[in-house]
């Protein structure tokens, strides 16, 4: 793709998400989403072929028909409130359509299915937009309008995420895939959290961009998409197999690394509002997820395939891509849990 149309795709997907997170207007909010969605199509296009086609077109009628639902919201609650403001929510019908509209933005179950798919169907970079910049701006609008969500209908959504996460990757070999059903699960942590105290879930969103961030980082580096592929890294980058066990381990949530913290902190909040039965589904559902991550590095770190030569490393050849900030990434994506404390007192 041209550098000068990838710059001003690049830059219209950052203004539409910077729109949607900074107006307090609803059509200004829809319109950020409009921009952000049309912008993205391009991007996961790049790489053009018929599974980039269909994944983007699954993409796009699915955000357009979340941005109908969130329209149909949107004017349902001015003919009630006769105000554009988004903290001014007074019609339940425009609450719940509204947390539909979010939810299927966001990929959770049971609006689920377009996650793994699409992702799937694009490069690994765009994969990499696509579970985390995308994440942003619906998440930026359930934290704003939290106070008016009902709280059953999003905890019964986030749980079914949960299940639907681990359940979904437990039989894939597609890295992509595992990624998406990651992805459906962590979405789940964040908005069960969201109506308890949404600052957690802020803090929950960056340590999972950065620890996904981190993943796609080395899977583009090492040139995997398959579990197959990404078993024979020993063999060529032995020191690069042991960041992705311990960053696989750390999107488990195995303590002591850092994707233990925001489930630790998540599951402290629920039992300190008298809530015991949801952390414990929750804790247990999570195990599904460990599993499937558990499986990724027993076969990537912790088996040594046969090779054809005498040798039992390789010929070391220089990998001649360039990704930057990988190390700081790796590092912060596995060493964050000693800063607990510090961020405990902050949120």
């Amino acid at each position: 793709m041209n550098p000068i149309i990838m710059t001003m795709i690049m830059s219209t997907v950052i203004l539409g998400t910077l729109i949607v997170m900074t107006s307090s207007h609803w059509f200004m909010i829809w319109i950020g989403f409009e921009m952000n969605m049309l912008a993205i199509i391009p991007m996961l296009m790049k790489n053009f072929n018929p599974r980039s086609m269909e994944a983007s077109t699954k993409y796009f009628m699915t955000q357009a028909t979340a941005s109908m639902i969130l329209m149909l919201a949107i004017i349902i609650n001015l003919l009630f409130s006769g105000q554009w403001t988004i903290l001014n929510i007074s019609n339940p019908t425009a609450s719940m359509l509204m947390t539909v509209a979010l939810v299927m933005k966001l990929g959770m179950a049971p609006f689920h299915f377009w996650v793994p798919e699409v992702t799937q169907g694009v490069p690994l970079t765009s994969g990499l937009i696509l579970l985390t910049w995308q994440k942003i701006a619906p998440l930026s609008v359930l934290y704003q309008i939290y106070p008016s969500i009902n709280p059953e209908m999003l905890l019964t959504m986030s749980l079914l995420s949960l299940l639907v996460g681990g359940w979904g990757g437990l039989n894939q070999t597609q890295l992509r895939k595992i990624m998406a059903y990651s992805s459906i699960a962590h979405m789940g942590w964040m908005t069960t959290i969201t109506i308890y105290n949404p600052t957690l879930m802020l803090l929950n969103l960056i340590i999972y961009i950065i620890m996904t961030m981190s993943t796609f980082m080395l899977f583009i580096y090492t040139s995997s998409t398959t579990t197959l592929s990404l078993s024979h890294t020993w063999n060529k980058m032995p020191l690069i197999s042991i960041f992705i066990l311990t960053i696989m381990l750390s999107l488990g949530g195995l303590p002591p690394l850092t994707g233990f913290l925001p489930k630790w902190m998540i599951i402290y909040e629920l039992t300190k509002n008298s809530n015991v039965i949801l952390p414990t589904a929750m804790a247990i559902l999570s195990l599904l997820n460990l599993y499937f991550y558990m499986r990724l590095t027993y076969s990537t770190s912790l088996t040594m395939f046969p090779t054809i030569n005498n040798m039992k490393m390789t010929w070391q050849y220089e990998n001649t891509k360039q990704i930057p900030l990988m190390a700081p990434m790796i590092i912060i994506s596995t060493l964050t849990l000693p800063l607990a404390p510090l961020l405990v007192t902050l949120y």
